[in-house]
């Protein structure tokens, strides 16, 4: 071997190693990297404000994200599917004026009220369904006109006024008001632990289940990763397409609820800042332990992500619409590390 070809085949040599090395570390920081940022988030708050390590303030950060993580596990089963659902915002805001004018102008029990907003929840599903399944309009089109509609609608259903006990109706104030029964859904406790909470971890461990655990999250999954290929094997698509949108929509009604509960009057647009808040955290649980596909245990750890760096901001004295801003950051880095840093993505976009 000439002297050259030695000197090229070292270089080759060494090489290798070390884009092996490489390789291993961006896989590393690719399935850890989002816990990590979390774990410094939870110590750099702490130190700069000891406040925020505390068990009363660990609460407040779990109740702040129950809401936005119950219409996060919705909209992860929805994009199981290859679907997105863009109406959760909307259905949120929806359930929460019809519990009030419910309760408040129609003085209905609070276990009515419940009823009503779960109907209101599978009707927002239903629309989806007939438009991306039976009329084809593809997810984003057809979820986004399901938000307009239903947002115009709670407007109408309200004359663009919130709902409150004491409002007047026709020039007589309203017969009814929040009972005490809903309003535990709201405000009241297990112990030590908010009610919020705990009917966010119960859902998330009957999402994960679902989707983990049983051949309809199979289903999912497979119709997520090839719909064709699915039809063929025998999974009937359009009804299991159905089916996450149905979840979706019944998440999006419980959150409603809860937020009713915790607001105690129903206002206009109450939904609205949800949906931003629920994609962000789904997204960013694609990152979550490198699983690169929806999934109920990342999206738990980006709601928390989201609500750990909105209490530590605010806790900071960070102005407020700075906060949107990060979380608009947050949500742009998740999708590039989920469709651009995703070990041997580039290489297969390459061929």
């Amino acid at each position: 071997m000439t002297a050259a070809g030695q000197r090229t085949a070292d270089v080759d040599g060494g090489a290798r190693p070390t884009g092996a090395r490489g390789a291993k570390a961006a896989s590393l920081a690719y399935r850890y990297g989002l816990v990590v940022v979390l774990v410094a988030m939870l110590v750099i708050f702490a130190v700069l404000r000891p406040a925020f390590g505390t068990f009363a303030n660990a609460l407040i950060v779990l109740q702040s994200v129950a809401v936005v993580g119950v219409v996060a596990l919705g909209v992860t089963v929805s994009m199981t599917t290859g679907g997105f659902d863009l109406s959760a915002g909307a259905c949120v805001g929806a359930v929460v004026m019809v519990t009030a004018l419910a309760m408040v102008r129609f003085n209905l029990t609070g276990a009515t009220a419940i009823v009503a907003g779960l109907v209101t929840g599978l009707l927002v599903a239903g629309v989806n369904a007939l438009l991306t399944v039976v009329a084809r309009v593809p997810d984003l089109v057809a979820t986004l006109g399901t938000m307009f509609l239903f947002q115009g609608l709670a407007l109408i259903l309200t004359s663009g006024q919130s709902v409150s006990a004491g409002m007047t109706v026709d020039g007589t104030p309203a017969p009814g008001r929040y009972t005490e029964g809903f309003a535990w859904l709201g405000g009241g406790r297990i112990g030590p632990v908010p009610v919020p909470v705990v009917i966010f971890a119960l859902l998330a461990v009957a999402v994960y289940v679902l989707l983990n655990h049983t051949r309809w999250g199979r289903a999912l999954y497979a119709i997520g990763g090839n719909a064709e290929a699915a039809r063929l094997a025998g999974i009937r698509v359009a009804r299991y397409r159905a089916l996450a949108y149905v979840v979706s929509g019944l998440c999006a009604a419980v959150a409603g609820i809860m937020l009713s509960a915790r607001l105690g009057r129903g206002d206009v647009g109450a939904g609205d800042p949800y949906l931003l808040q629920s994609v962000a955290a789904a997204l960013i649980g694609f990152a979550v332990l490198g699983a690169n596909r929806p999934n109920a245990l990342g999206t738990v750890v980006g709601a928390l992500f989201i609500g750990v760096m909105i209490n530590g901001m605010t806790m900071l004295n960070a102005p407020y619409y700075a906060q949107t801003f990060v979380q608009g950051a947050l949500l742009v880095g998740a999708l590039v590390v989920s469709y651009t840093l995703t070990p041997g993505r580039g290489e297969r976009s390459l061929r």
